[in-house]
């Protein structure tokens, strides 16, 4: 199963990172398959660690793929890190071994501490349609435009009929992103 998760990582000199990943649960372990160049591949690769937050505000994921990074932070309980101040969960992982690979290595992950912050209400289709969005700008450069278009298409649907402030928020980020992505591939 994949769960759709913002990881935390820092770098050796303490500095937060923050990156939506899609991360591959298989009973007690997490594998997360980070694409190359990436900076939570290299932060993991030298502390060994990273943080999984389980969260509902699509902000946080559409401000990471939009340059919006700057979101609260709580430090962690078992590892040098953060977590983020308005997930729902997280976990603190160690790295426990790693199979490499030229394009996505796998980082094989145990959980060495877990907290829950805040019950879980569900989530409503525009949650969803932002967070299809933000996969869809992550590959802009690997998608032809017209299935990102027709995608597109879909979401807003279910975007127009259950949106709250969050997620109308988050969905304006990610279309001006994707403007300015095909501006930038016209000129």
């Amino acid at each position: 199963m994949i769960q759709e998760t913002l990881i935390t990582t820092v770098n050796l000199q303490g500095e937060v990172h923050i990156a939506p990943m899609g991360v591959h649960v298989n009973k007690d372990q997490c594998i997360i398959l980070p694409f190359r160049p990436s900076t939570t591949l290299d932060n993991m690769l030298k502390t060994k660690t990273a943080v999984i937050n389980y969260c509902d505000d699509v902000r946080i994921f559409a401000g990471c793929l939009t340059g919006r990074r700057d979101w609260p932070l709580l430090p962690t309980r078992q590892i040098e890190g953060y977590y983020l101040a308005d997930t729902l969960a997280h976990a603190e992982l160690k790295v426990v071994r790693l199979e490499d690979d030229d394009t996505r290595p796998k980082l094989f992950c145990q959980a060495v501490y877990e907290a829950n912050h805040s019950p879980f209400q569900g989530f409503n289709r525009a949650q969803y349609s932002v967070l299809e969005a933000a996969i869809l700008i992550s590959r802009l450069d690997r998608l032809p435009w017209e299935k990102v278009q027709a995608e597109l298409d879909y979401l807003r649907v279910g975007l127009d009929k259950t949106a709250g402030e969050r997620e109308r928020e988050a969905w304006g980020w990610l279309m001006e992103a994707i403007e300015q992505h095909r501006q930038g591939v016209a000129a």
